[in-house]
C-alpha cells in the first residue's frame, strides 16, 4: 500500500490505499474520491511507497 500505480483499465494513477479481498482500493494523487480494481495484472508502479514523500 502506498505505491503509486498507473491503471491501465481505467486510464488513471493513482495510490494503493487498501486490499481487500484481492480488490485494490485506489485514490487520486490529488483529490478526493477512489475506484476500485480487481485484476492487479493491469497495474504498474510508476513510484514505490519508499520513494513518496508524501507516505
Amino acid at each position: 500500500m502506498g505505491d503509486l500505480v498507473h491503471d491501465e483499465g481505467a486510464d488513471r494513477t493513482g495510490v494503493v490505499s487498501d486490499v481487500r479481498d484481492g480488490v485494490y482500493v485506489l485514490r487520486p494523487d490529488n483529490g478526493p474520491g477512489h475506484w476500485l480494481c480487481d485484476a492487479p495484472g493491469r497495474l504498474t508502479v510508476v513510484v514505490p511507497r519508499e520513494e513518496r514523500r508524501d507516505r
